[in-house]
């Protein structure tokens, strides 16, 4: 399947997570909260999903729940096969938990540009009140299921470069 189109755009949208993240660190107000800095500045007016998240989540929690939702991203987007389920479920558990109308928001912002993203994932529960609960580092996220260890032996092996983004031996592009 051919799927570059939506791990650009994937690879895009990290990049304006990673832009408003730094965005908001330079406003100085780490206990702010973001929706409220989203609405007052106008730097941050390009980043719609800022308005997504819950309404208490500060600046310093975003940013340490993006860091937690996206850090897989850039390995995922450049492995052969595109997991799909793994990109989207770690977002919706480290920076939505506990507030599936953001999630929801989010998903559906995503899908005008990938139109899988977060199809099929379970539907998150509320949280008990209006404020989300803060990331517990020590749970693992529901991509570390499917991680398999390497094993050690196979650490030194030279890299075998198939697929995408590396071309086929012998192809033109």
């Amino acid at each position: 399947m051919d799927d570059r189109f939506d791990r650009r755009e994937l690879l895009l949208h990290l990049g304006d997570m990673l832009e408003a993240v730094s965005c908001l660190y330079k406003t100085g107000q780490p206990d702010t909260p973001v929706t409220q800095l989203a609405a007052e500045q106008e730097s941050l007016e390009t980043f719609v999903f800022l308005r997504m998240v819950a309404p208490r989540m500060t600046v310093a929690e975003f940013g340490a729940r993006v860091a937690s939702a996206f850090f897989l991203w850039p390995k995922e987007l450049l492995e052969a096969d595109l997991n799909r389920t793994a990109l989207a479920s770690t977002v919706q558990h480290d920076l939505f938990d506990g507030d599936p109308y953001g999630w929801k928001a989010y998903a559906a912002h995503m899908q005008k540009k990938v139109s899988w993203f977060g199809t099929g994932l379970p539907e998150l529960k509320s949280g008990t009140s209006e404020e989300v609960a803060p990331i517990a580092f020590d749970d693992a996220s529901p991509v570390e299921v499917s991680v398999e260890a390497t094993p050690l032996a196979e650490w030194d092996a030279p890299d075998e470069k198939k697929g995408w983004p590396w071309p086929q031996p012998g192809s033109t592009s």
